[in-house]
């Protein structure tokens, strides 16, 4: 088992003696190669999960085993490790540097890896990843060069360039258009065809139908939990 969760409770403090309980004892089992999309209003709680199972956020109280081990005490130190070792992210503002080209900012995520690697490894290794992700020939060009859905396909690159045991996505298409929007769906779906776990977080149901499993949340509790058995078939 890749994720589980037991009891997992996340209670955050907002100003003297006021408490807000954002989840509220999830149980969650995720296994390698799923490809889940996680559903809510917003404060449904669904991005706290996601900031939870992607080491960004820590629980209240509650039990996490990652790959079979407990992680629940670790040390910040040790949960950062497991961060930049076995997870990738991807996020709704692509979160690139403004004056740095696709290729090294696919790049950068190698330099903080306990597995040095020297430059050519690590310019053929990004420029591997941008062709694969269709951006071959964008490989010099600067972020403001680019388009939404390429600049988000540049920050899917940068996820994967680790080669991590999950990719975690909050809003991927929130600033895309319609058709960038299934363009990305499409390589999320790709990729997972591939063997890569992908868990994404969105409000809009229509690209939550890309996944194979959706989970539902709704004041931090879980409400539904299904398998998917309409994947959309989107052409444009």
């Amino acid at each position: 088992m890749l994720i589980k969760l037991e009891k997992i409770i996340k209670i955050y403090n907002s100003g003297k003696d006021n408490q807000v309980a954002a989840l509220h004892g999830i149980d969650l089992e995720i296994e390698q190669g799923e490809f889940v999309a996680i559903m809510g209003s917003s404060g449904s709680g669904k991005s706290t999960l996601m900031h939870v199972i992607g080491f960004l956020d820590r629980p209240t109280s509650g039990r996490y085993l990652f790959d079979d081990r407990d992680v629940t005490d670790l040390s910040d130190d040790e949960l950062a490790e497991i961060r930049n070792q076995r997870i990738g992210f991807v996020f709704q503002a692509f979160n690139l540097l403004a004056r740095t080209s696709a290729l090294e900012n696919v790049s950068l995520p190698m330099l903080y890896a306990p597995v040095k690697r020297n430059a050519e490894t690590m310019r053929q290794r990004a420029s591997g990843l941008l062709e694969a992700v269709g951006l071959g020939n964008r490989l010099d060009h600067m972020p403001s060069e680019l388009s939404g859905g390429q600049q988000q396909r540049v920050a899917i690159a940068r996820a994967l360039v680790n080669d991590p045991a999950v990719v975690f996505a909050d809003e991927p298409t929130g600033n895309l258009d319609s058709k960038s929007s299934i363009e990305i769906m499409e390589l999320f779906t790709r990729l997972n065809q591939e063997g890569r776990t992908l868990i994404f977080v969105t409000h809009e149901e229509n690209i939550a139908h890309f996944a194979k499993r959706i989970i539902k949340l709704k004041d931090g509790e879980i409400v539904s939990d299904e398998r998917n058995g309409h994947r959309l078939d989107v052409k444009i």
